[in-house]
């Protein structure tokens, strides 16, 4: 198989089951942009941390690839012609949801209540973790926008929406597993 097929040479791709749009489109912004985060997880992933948060870290990236593909299915798509889905994979749903919530309160055991903001920055996982948290809400937002036109599972917008809290509290683990001090964000008084 060529990695080039030149289908794309006009501005167009295929979602799945064949439906042809714009590469523009709502639908392609939202999984290009999961597509996006996936890439800086796999950086976060790269940095010097525990083995145990990179085996959360893939699970997530696998995850990611299946939410995706919901997101690449339109919905008129998802089923075929003899009833059965197009995506025969397991979806991501209420465990993976569940798991990373489970991840979070995990790590939040381990962390100072936060009493500031916090600034990214202080080190490069860190700083990973942040833009992955950013990149991933605008995920979120895209995915919401794209459910306002066309009714996307929900579970869709619950685990993007989880995904940059677990991105949040890992940054901040990773300040603590790291030994660098968080940058808390204090204003100038006037």
């Amino acid at each position: 198989m060529k990695i080039y097929t030149k289908t794309g040479d006009a501005g167009t791709t295929a979602l799945f089951g064949g439906t042809r749009v714009k590469k523009y489109n709502l639908r392609i912004e939202s999984y290009g942009t999961v597509d996006e985060l996936n890439s800086y997880i796999g950086l976060i992933k790269d940095q010097e941390i525990s083995q145990e948060i990179k085996n959360t870290l893939l699970k997530i990236q696998n995850e990611l690839f299946t939410l995706g593909s919901m997101l690449a299915t339109p919905p008129d798509k998802e089923t075929l012609k003899n009833g059965k889905e197009r995506l025969n994979i397991p979806k991501v749903d209420e465990n993976s949801i569940l798991f990373l919530e489970t991840e979070i309160d995990k790590m939040e055991t381990e962390l100072p209540q936060m009493t500031h903001f916090i600034l990214p920055g202080g080190h490069q996982a860190v700083s990973f973790c942040h833009i992955a948290r950013c990149v991933c809400r605008r995920a979120e937002r895209l995915s919401v926008e794209l459910n306002d036109q066309e009714t996307l599972n929900n579970d869709i917008l619950k685990y993007l929406n989880r995904l940059s809290d677990f991105l949040f509290v890992l940054a901040r683990k990773l300040y603590k597993d790291l030994s660098i001090e968080e940058i808390k964000w204090i204003p100038e008084k006037k």
